[in-house]
C-alpha cells in the first residue's frame, strides 16, 4: 500500500513538476529528432486549456503568417503567444494553441487547434491545423477562393504510395528515389503556376488491411511527409494543407483471397492524393504518369 502511494505521488509530482502535457501522456508521441513528423500527433482536448486560453483567442492574421520553419520559442511567442495549454515552455517539443477565426462578413466563429513541433535544437518546423480545413482561415485573402470572382479548378495527382514510400515507412527520409523524381515534378510545376495556385490539399490513404488506427496514422504521417518535401522544394507552405484518410474512399474494391493477392489487388488504395485548386489562366502540368 505505502508503496502504491508513493508511486502515485511520484507520478502526480512528475506532471507538476515537468508542468507538461508530455508528463501525462497528452502529446504527440516519436516526435523525429528533426521535428518534421511524430509517430503519432496527439492533439489535447480543447477544455483542457489553461483557465486564460480555454475560450481560445482571436490571432492576429499577419503574425500568424509570418510563423515558419526554423523560428525559435522565443519569436514564436513574440508573433502569438505562448501555448495555450499546459505542455510547458522550454523544454518540450510541442506547443498547442486554441484560435478562434471570426468567419468574414458574419459573426459565426470556428474554434481550430493549432500545433508546432520543435526540432532537438528547439526550432520550429512543423505546423499542424485540426480540423485541417482551418490552414485555409489563416491564410490571406487574396489566397482563398471565396475572394475571386473566378470559381478555382481542381487538378488531382495521384501518387501510388508504393512507389513513394519504402515498405510500412513514412517519414520524408523514406521517400523513394521513383518518389522523390516524381514529387520534384510536381513541385517543379506548382510553382511555375505561380500565384494561380489556391489550395494545395493532400490526403494520405491506405488499404484495409492492418488495424484503423494504425492505418490511420500511418496515411498522416505520409501525408504530412509529402508536404513537407513539396514544401523543402519551395511550394509555400501556406498554401497547403495535409490530412491522413486511412481506408476511406477506396478505389478499388478486392475479394478476400490468399495475402499477396490480396496486397496487389488493393495496390490502387494505398495512394497519395494531391490536390490543387488552380484559378485564371494557372494549370499545373503533370509530365509522370502518376
Amino acid at each position: 500500500m505505502f508503496h502504491s502511494i508513493v508511486k502515485f505521488a511520484g507520478t502526480g509530482l512528475l506532471c507538476l513538476t515537468l508542468g507538461s502535457l508530455a508528463a501525462c501522456g497528452n502529446v504527440s508521441r516519436d516526435v523525429a529528432r528533426d521535428g518534421h513528423s511524430a509517430g503519432q500527433l496527439v492533439w489535447p482536448a480543447p477544455e483542457s486549456a489553461t483557465p486564460m486560453h480555454r475560450s481560445g483567442t482571436f490571432p492576429n492574421p499577419d503574425d500568424l503568417r509570418q510563423i515558419r520553419a526554423g523560428l525559435n520559442k522565443q519569436q514564436i511567442a513574440h508573433l502569438i503567444g505562448y501555448p495555450h495549454f499546459s505542455e510547458g515552455m522550454m523544454a518540450v517539443r510541442e506547443w498547442n494553441y486554441l484560435f478562434n477565426f471570426r468567419q468574414s462578413g458574419s459573426d459565426q466563429v470556428t474554434v481550430c487547434q493549432y500545433k508546432i513541433l520543435f526540432d532537438d535544437n528547439r526550432l520550429a518546423q512543423s505546423f499542424y491545423w485540426k480540423p485541417t480545413s482551418c490552414g485555409q482561415l489563416s491564410m490571406p485573402p487574396g489566397a482563398t477562393a471565396s475572394s475571386s470572382t473566378e470559381s478555382p479548378k481542381e487538378q488531382v495527382f495521384t501518387l501510388s504510395t508504393d512507389a513513394l514510400f519504402a515498405f510500412d515507412k513514412s517519414s520524408v527520409d523514406d521517400i523513394t528515389n521513383n518518389g522523390k523524381a516524381q514529387l520534384d515534378d510536381l513541385a517543379h510545376r506548382m510553382i511555375a503556376a505561380g500565384s494561380g495556385v489556391r489550395i494545395v490539399h493532400i490526403a494520405g490513404y491506405t488499404d484495409r488491411l492492418g488495424g484503423e488506427a494504425y492505418n490511420s496514422e500511418l496515411s498522416e504521417r505520409r501525408a504530412y511527409a509529402v508536404m513537407h518535401y513539396l514544401v523543402n522544394r519551395g511550394v509555400p507552405e501556406e498554401s497547403i494543407v495535409a490530412e491522413g484518410r486511412g481506408v476511406e474512399d477506396p478505389v478499388k474494391n478486392c475479394p478476400e483471397s490468399p495475402r499477396a493477392e490480396l496486397i496487389a489487388c488493393l495496390a490502387p488504395n494505398r495512394r497519395v492524393e494531391v490536390k490543387v485548386d488552380v484559378v485564371g489562366d494557372g494549370h499545373v502540368e503533370q509530365e509522370h504518369g502518376t
